[in-house]
């Protein structure tokens, strides 16, 4: 007989409470898959979105959820070529997160989607690091390609993916604009490298974007909320500079700011990290990139704080709180 499992599953959308444990039996990957014994998982904004119906995917009952785990390979399936028992690993999220997802005692994910990490790295860190960076990477390099001088624009700053784009923004020697909602924040971003930190509750935005950049506006923005925010974000990017929508945070629906796009020029691009992960090439490209941050210690993932499997609930509604400067992780030791 297999032994027993505790999982994380939903059976309906709704609020955090709809989050229930399950033990069942561990089933055995086939073909390329690799079943994991997890140490920790991670928490993610699309986890929440996708357990309250407003994710890319929409859930098939009843849904496991998650991204991100990490942990030693107790088994892989026939196919598997890269990976091997005992192997320490986390996940890349490269995968349907209803088909695979990774909150509980073990996971099983595809091979592709399996990643060696850092030894410099502990468990609850190395599964904080690539929906974080890849998401980062993928916007200001692949796509902004952010040069020297470069004025880049970061709402929702606190957050993991935030606090990522700051480390690589300030590796390419740009200049590194941080947003956030309160001013409670505001020293833990400037000491995290942000040159300006803006908080909204007390600072208007296009103002004080004008005083930094001397009314030039800045080359790059990336932001996770949109909605009404989106009309002020292209007011304060340059002529032809480039916005770069990855969430939907925001409660009301985003109009197109149709006018100031047509008479700057600007590009306004939707993107997820799936656009790097799903490509073997980008991929790759990715994994070197974060792998020399972390070996050189450029990137430091930070854990805000850390939960217990059991208190999965709890930890869902600390997300939801938006009080976090860094990752949520769940552990399992």
């Amino acid at each position: 007989m297999k032994n027993k499992n505790k999982v994380v599953r939903f059976d309906r959308i709704g609020p955090a409470e709809v989050l229930e444990i399950h033990e069942e039996p561990e089933r055995l990957p086939i073909a390329d898959e690799v079943l994991l014994d997890v140490d920790a998982f991670a928490l993610n904004r699309a986890d929440v979105m996708f357990r309250t119906g407003n994710y890319l995917e929409y859930p098939q009952f009843p849904s496991r959820l998650g991204y991100e785990a990490s942990g030693t390979v107790k088994t892989v399936g026939p196919n598997v070529q890269t990976i091997k028992v005992g192997d320490k690993v986390s996940t890349v999220p490269a995968f349907s997160m209803g088909e695979y997802g990774v909150y509980g005692n073990s996971a099983i994910v595809p091979e592709h989607a399996i990643a060696k990490y850092p030894d410099n790295l502990s468990s609850l860190e190395s599964t904080s690091i690539w929906m974080t960076y890849i998401t980062a990477y993928g916007a200001l390099i692949e796509i902004g390609n952010i040069q020297e001088g470069d004025v880049v624009l970061l709402t929702a700053a606190t957050s993991a993916v935030g606090l990522a784009a700051i480390e690589i923004a300030k590796s390419r020697n740009a200049k590194c604009i941080a947003v956030t909602r309160t001013t409670a924040k505001a020293e833990f971003l400037s000491n995290h490298g942000a040159d300006f930190v803006i908080a909204l509750e007390n600072e208007n935005l296009v103002e004080r974007i004008g005083e930094i950049t001397d009314a030039r506006g800045v080359d790059l923005v990336f932001d996770p909320i949109a909605g009404e925010l989106l009309e002020q974000l292209a007011q304060v990017t340059k002529p032809g500079g480039t916005i770069i929508e990855y969430g939907a945070l925001a409660s009301e629906p985003t109009k197109y700011p149709l006018f100031t796009a047509l008479g700057k020029g600007l590009k306004i691009q939707g993107y997820t990290l799936f656009e790097i992960t799903k490509d073997k090439d980008s991929l790759e490209r990715a994994k070197s990139y974060v792998y020399q941050g972390l070996k050189k210690n450029i990137f430091s993932p930070i854990i805000d704080r850390t939960f217990k499997l059991e208190e999965i609930v709890e930890a869902h509604k600390y997300m939801e709180s938006n009080e976090q400067k860094g990752k949520i992780v769940i552990t399992n030791t």
